[in-house]
């Protein structure tokens, strides 16, 4: 049966939803083909008619989950509250890709390093439009320190067993990036 190509196209879409939050909770090498392709609902034969590997999977499910979205906050301070936050630290499969995959994505093909480096330019041009800074160059400079602050909390919040520990890292990191944006 000929699917059309409006159905392609959600079915596309529905197998690189499944592999963001999939490759997000777990990682890319923990998880198969087979396993993103059950989670999307499809049979692991259909995977070749949207990718050609899973190198390339990978790479345009980076582009994917980390392409800006219209979830506009409301002004940078809640941005900064929500993202630094216990329940954001806890949503493994549906947080943020950077802080879930930035590791991970030095181990893996050209094509997701080039999605994670175009992601990354974009939120730190995003961001020094919110921060402080007297010319183009300070507030480069602040938004890539913020960033790097702000998705290092998030993952060395995630790395440990101690949850004091933890809330006092996004708290911590949350204030200094309050104070200085």
């Amino acid at each position: 049966m000929k699917v059309s190509r409006e159905q392609m196209a959600e079915n596309r879409l529905a197998i690189l939803e499944a592999a963001g939050r999939l490759f997000r909770e777990n990682g890319f090498d923990a998880i198969s083909v087979a396993e993103v392709m059950k989670e999307a609902g499809f049979t692991h034969g259909g995977f070749y008619g949207h990718f050609s590997s899973k190198d390339d999977l990978i790479a345009e499910t980076l582009a994917h989950v980390l392409a800006p979205t219209d979830k506009g906050h409301p002004d940078f301070k809640t941005f900064v509250a929500r993202y630094l936050s216990p329940s954001h630290r806890d949503n493994l499969s549906g947080g943020c890709p950077t802080a879930g995959l930035a590791a991970d994505t030095r181990y893996q093909q050209p094509g997701a390093r080039t999605a994670m480096t175009a992601a990354l330019r974009g939120t730190i041009e995003r961001i020094s439009k919110k921060v402080r800074g007297k010319t183009e160059a300070e507030k480069r400079q602040a938004a890539i320190g913020t960033w790097a602050a702000m998705v290092g909390a998030v993952i060395l919040s995630r790395a440990v067993d101690d949850a004091a520990l933890s809330n006092s890292i996004l708290k911590e990191t949350r204030d200094w990036v309050l104070e200085r944006a």
